[in-house]
């Protein structure tokens, strides 16, 4: 299927590994030229020059840290330079800390409101007036299943995710007469290191082997494993597409049935 996106332009933060860099390679498999961003630099880089060799597509990379001010100005800067316009949005960002309520200050909680939701509001504000302007974009925003069934302790995750989700819904109405799509993707339990850190967590909070967490949650999951980043990134190839122009304000689970609700 030709899912439209030679000639299209996008933007996709933390894309330097896991789920990031995985949508960023999907999108330029595709035919569409990228900026990505993420903080460290040298995997960034690195990121680059693979999705660039192995598509043929120009991918430009700034690191950057889009939890501030700084970093947002930074990657829309390149973005405007390299790419002219931003057709598709991917707003992604490493996860904050897990722990139990008792365990974060409002500090923590302040830094990963900066993290997880300003930067999705802020990169969106960039870009908007070019997709309503030109009637056409795409919005899709990496949040997590914790959205729709909250996990043991990831108290922030669980709450700052779903405030990403609010945004993106309200956002989906009122922009949807211009042709923007805005959609949520909700990654399950895969194959990254953020799953791997988080295991080492619950090994270290409650006294047992990382191998013993990690069947622990495959057994959690219908499909009996992980998912992998490629499966995740075709689903965010197709709702950039132009087949999914009417899909829109919705947030979808990539978790091989972990989900335990009907909707």
């Amino acid at each position: 299927m030709d899912l439209g996106l030679r000639g299209k332009t996008a933007l996709v933060a933390a894309a330097s590994r896991g789920l990031g860099r995985a949508i960023a390679e999907a999108l330029a498999a595709e035919g569409a030229s990228l900026v990505i961003c993420a903080r460290g630099a040298d995997a960034l880089e690195q990121a680059r020059d693979a999705i660039a060799q192995r598509t043929g597509v120009e991918v430009d990379a700034v690191a950057a840290d889009v939890a501030t001010d700084e970093g947002i100005a930074r990657v829309w800067q390149l973005a405007r330079d390299r790419l002219g316009q931003v057709d598709i949005l991917v707003t992604n960002a490493g996860g904050p800390p897990s722990g139990p309520f008792e365990s974060h200050d409002w500090g923590v909680w302040q830094e990963a409101v900066e993290l997880t939701l300003r930067s999705a509001v802020e990169l969106t504000r960039l870009v908007l007036p070019g997709m309503k302007e030109r009637r056409w974009g795409r919005i899709l925003n990496v949040t997590s299943i914790a959205v729709k069934q909250p996990v043991d302790g990831l108290m922030l995750s669980n709450s700052i995710r779903a405030a990403v989700t609010g945004f993106a819904r309200t956002l989906a109405n009122e922009v949807a007469r211009y042709g923007v799509t805005v959609n949520s993707m909700l990654p399950g339990y895969t194959r990254t290191e953020r799953v791997e850190q988080l295991n080492a967590a619950t090994a270290a909070r409650e006294g047992i082997t990382i191998d013993d967490v990690a069947r622990r949650i495959e057994a959690q999951i219908p499909m009996r494993r992980l998912g992998e980043p490629q499966e995740f990134a075709a689903l965010a190839a197709f709702l950039a597409s132009e087949q999914a122009s009417y899909i829109t304000g919705q947030s979808i689970a990539v978790d091989g049935g972990w989900i335990r609700s009907l909707l």
